[in-house]
């Protein structure tokens, strides 16, 4: 089994105490939502979708920074989608398996023309809101 899914595992397993890792301490109540968004389905290594009161945490475990569609645009899409389906502020967190040098792990806002979009990259973001 790959780390990738080790953690999905775990952060669907125990998603109150990766809520308030991630987002905050205060947080007391934790809903797991499916992994497939609607229209058509997008799969990363491994995605989990949590539900507190106030917002939706998207958590991606990358084990390679390199991915097609790239990762910053992915998220994009996951944003979007969530937005979309639940009507909440969305935190989107990308935590990286393995040790890179690659600037994509470094990335964390994917711009085109006049769209933008943010999401941490790390293993201890700081939350921010939409």
């Amino acid at each position: 089994m790959s780390y990738d899914n080790v953690c999905k595992i775990l952060a669907e397993k125990y998603p109150l105490d990766f809520a308030k890792w991630l987002i905050s301490n205060k947080v007391r109540e934790v809903k797991v939502l499916k992994t497939e968004l609607s229209i058509e389905p997008v799969r990363a290594d491994s995605v989990s979708f949590l539900q507190t009161q106030e917002r939706i945490l998207h958590v991606e475990f990358q084990t390679l920074p390199q991915s097609k569609p790239p990762i910053p645009f992915r998220q994009l899409d996951y944003s979007v989608r969530l937005k979309r389906q639940y009507d909440l502020p969305v935190t989107q967190v990308v935590i990286f398996l393995q040790p890179t040098d690659d600037p994509i792990a470094y990335t964390d806002e994917y711009r085109a023309s006049q769209i933008s979009s943010h999401s941490h990259v790390g293993a201890r973001p700081r939350a921010i809101s939409e």
